[in-house]
């Protein structure tokens, strides 16, 4: 099984988890356990207000180590202080649920326990994870207090999201769900916090396109979108702003996308649809990633109504479908760079060299859909990135998270 094969990212990584006084603070023994049993190292520290909402013995659990409170803080020193040791053991921290006392202490640079001591100790990225009742969140203190945390760059933030909070309200601060939280960790690991992609505007295609025979029958292909997904969410959580043109899609995967704060969202079913929404995005943008499995044909004929299995043809007239990435690499500006992808099976280099001259692209990524749990449906993928000017790098099996990172460290270097 390639999941059990492949070395884990979080194998051996540092990450502290901060927890707060809040009702979310129980979706952080999800985070705690999935980390845990992914071979990280994770350490729990929880206020004194967090352990009226979860017991330490939990994340003691989860965590494999014992979880620490404000009572290990204030007992006498063995050797260096621990506020300093865990600051500096730290890779990253995640902070969550961020209530606004504990925001309000970060803004003005407060320390009066151990979590909040612990990240003045630190230089390590802080992923924020807010989470309040509406009004609260809305308070001008409150937002002024956010904004001003974020100025400092190892403050990154996820959500918090709208939907139905613990005090039946239907609005804003709600936390965001333990999924968003890991993709983004993984980020910041990855990346080390750095905003290498700040203003830059990329457009990104994901998913398949349908051809309909009839309203019922279409012409497609087996692509989830997850790819575009992954290379949606490393864009964003490396400072970029994002376009996201998207075929039809499984909705956890496109939430997944969809809860990224100022993310651009166009949904498109047919190649004539994504065309159209690529080509009116193109000139705001900077950089191309065709991941989208676009349709090569369509039937020649469509029906308005659902044909009787009777009335089917027995042949299926197909006419071609306009080459979208072709066109965009045609109109593109300079500055702009367009990296396409494509899905093959036997030899992956070949097909790709063709496409990436024929096309006029500045880069291409081949990636095989014939080996086992990679490729369209899985979590995993693996390819070569080949460049215009005879560049190649290989992309050994890993998350398509962590394939969209190594994609965009090389983008940088074209």
């Amino acid at each position: 099984d390639l999941t059990r094969a492949l070395p884990s990212v979080w194998q051996g990584r540092r990450v502290l988890l901060g927890i707060s006084g809040g009702i979310a603070a129980y979706k952080l023994c999800e985070v705690a356990s999935t980390l845990g049993k992914a071979g990280a190292e994770v350490q729990a520290v929880l206020t004194d207000s967090a352990q009226k909402f979860v017991a330490p013995l939990s994340f003691s659990t989860l965590c494999r180590r014992p979880a620490l409170t404000n009572a290990d803080f204030w007992q006498p020193a063995q050797g260096r202080p621990l506020h300093i040791d865990l600051g500096e053991w730290a890779e990253v921290i995640l902070l969550a649920p961020l209530t606004a006392n504990t925001l309000a202490k970060l803004a003005y640079g407060l320390a009066d326990n151990l979590l909040t001591n612990t990240i003045l100790a630190s230089t390590s990225p802080v992923l924020l994870a807010p989470a309040m009742n509406t009004d609260m969140w809305q308070q001008l203190s409150v937002q002024r207090n956010w904004a001003q945390v974020l100025q400092d760059p190892r403050f990154h933030a996820v959500g918090p999201g709208s939907g139905l909070l613990a005090c039946d309200r239907l609005g804003t601060g709600r936390m965001a769900e333990p999924s968003c939280i890991l993709a983004q960790l993984q980020s910041l690991l990855h990346s080390g916090g750095q905003r290498d992609l700040q203003g830059k505007r990329i457009l990104i295609s994901a998913g398949s396109t349908r051809e309909f025979i009839d309203p019922v029958r279409f012409i497609g292909n087996p692509s989830t979108g997850r790819m575009g997904v992954a290379l949606a969410l490393a864009a964003h959580h490396r400072g970029a702003q994002v376009t996201l043109v998207h075929g039809p899609m499984v909705a956890a995967d496109l939430d997944l996308a969809l809860s990224l704060s100022n993310l651009q969202a166009i949904a498109a079913t047919t190649a004539d649809e994504m065309q159209t929404a690529l080509g009116s995005q193109l000139p705001q943008h900077d950089w191309v990633m065709m991941a989208a499995a676009v349709a090569d044909v369509r039937p020649g004929v469509r029906s308005d109504r659902k044909l009787p299995k009777a009335d089917l043809p027995p042949s299926l007239p197909l006419v071609p479908v306009p080459d979208l990435i072709a066109d965009l690499a045609q109109r593109k500006a300079p500055h702009q760079k367009i990296i396409g992808f494509a899905a093959q099976t036997g030899d992956i280099i070949t097909p790709a060299l063709g496409k990436l001259k024929r096309k006029g692209l500045d880069a291409i990524v081949a990636n095989p859909v014939d080996l086992p749990h990679q490729g369209f449906g899985s979590d995993f993928n693996q390819g070569l990135v080949l460049d215009s000017r005879g560049g190649q790098w290989a992309i050994a099996p890993c998350t398509k998270l962590e394939m969209a990172h190594k994609i965009y460290d090389i983008a940088l270097t074209l």
